[in-house]
């Protein structure tokens, strides 16, 4: 247990020399960790809840949790914090598994914590991305949620590395890095105080190349915009900002049609593609090889204020 990726493997097959393709021998072992650990959620806690957004990452989550207990059988409720700014794509993928699977989907607005004032825009074009703490706080104390399970890997950012996959939170929902617990022999310590709570990261240890080629192998169904599409864009700050209504073109700025893709799908107004050609799993596992830039870093306009701006979020409540 605590298995962790493993350096690239590449293996030779006997019927086909001088082939080569990707191991995915390891998988088993992550997927072996996150059942576990999403086991352990099940039994050690009162009122868990899953976050789910119908991203890659979730999706995975969510693939394993059926194998873990059964589709139709999940022992806890799904979460979505919607900004209000999702790709439509996305939403609608999200609510369509929800249903194939038979599970509560719970979903809360940062728009309604808006109206409630409790969430205010320094202006109307701000990104709501970081607000999502505040909607997420006020559903954790509306439902009493006493662990919630998120889909956060340690390669993502410098910060996400910092995390043990039980992450305590104190009684105002925030995480203080000095003060975690020490996880030896999958031995996790879930004792927790009225009011606190738990992130759990049941894949906390696989890499953004280890949910592709489990995507592969799994054959888990994705939203569209992971794969390769027509898309009109401009280039911004080393980005490719995907243009909409929410992301208009600035003066100056030249309209390209590209073929592109999405890393990671979230807020519309912080969440650029990449160029690619890749049409399935399979050449996104041809295409994540050869990257040289980590996903956030390559796709979130919002992580690149400064080195620090994760790890400040996270210590606020963010996912």
């Amino acid at each position: 247990m605590n298995a962790r990726t493993d350096d690239l493997y590449l293996r030779e097959p006997a019927a086909h020399a001088g082939l080569t393709r990707l191991s995915n021998a390891h998988l088993d072992a992550l997927e072996e960790e996150a059942i576990f650990v999403l086991r352990e959620v099940a039994a050690a806690f009162e009122r868990p809840a899953l976050l789910f957004s119908g991203g890659k990452d979730s999706l995975v989550l969510l693939k394993c949790a059926e194998k873990a207990f059964g589709a139709g059988r999940l022992p806890y409720p799904l979460l979505m914090i919607d900004t209000g700014h999702n790709f439509p794509e996305v939403t609608a993928f999200r609510d369509q598994r929800a249903r194939e699977l038979g599970a509560e989907l719970i979903v809360r607005s940062v728009e309604d914590s808006m109206k409630r004032g409790t969430v205010r825009l320094a202006h109307p074009g701000e990104s709501r991305n970081t607000h999502q703490s505040v909607t997420l706080l006020e559903a954790i104390e509306e439902f009493r949620f006493d662990a919630l399970i998120g889909g956060a890997r340690r390669d993502e950012e410098k910060a996400r590395a910092k995390e043990r996959i039980f992450s305590h939170r104190d009684s105002f929902g925030q995480w203080q890095p000095k003060d975690q617990r020490p996880e030896l022999w999958t031995l996790f310590n879930t004792r927790h105080a009225p009011g606190e709570h738990f992130r759990v990261f049941p894949i906390s240890n696989w890499t953004e190349l280890d949910v592709w080629q489990y995507i592969a192998r799994e054959h888990v169904a994705l939203p569209s915009l992971y794969y390769s599409h027509k898309r009109a864009v401009v280039e911004r700050r080393g980005l490719l900002v995907p243009v909409t209504d929410l992301t208009p073109p600035r003066d100056g700025e030249q309209i390209e049609q590209r073929d592109v893709r999405f890393r990671t799908v979230g807020d519309i107004t912080c969440t650029c593609p990449v160029e690619s050609l890749a049409g399935n799993a399979g050449e996104v596992v041809i295409e994540t090889l050869a990257a040289e830039v980590s996903e956030r870093g390559a796709t979130r306009m919002d992580d690149k204020t400064s080195e620090a701006s994760m790890e400040k979020r996270k210590k606020d409540g963010y996912f």
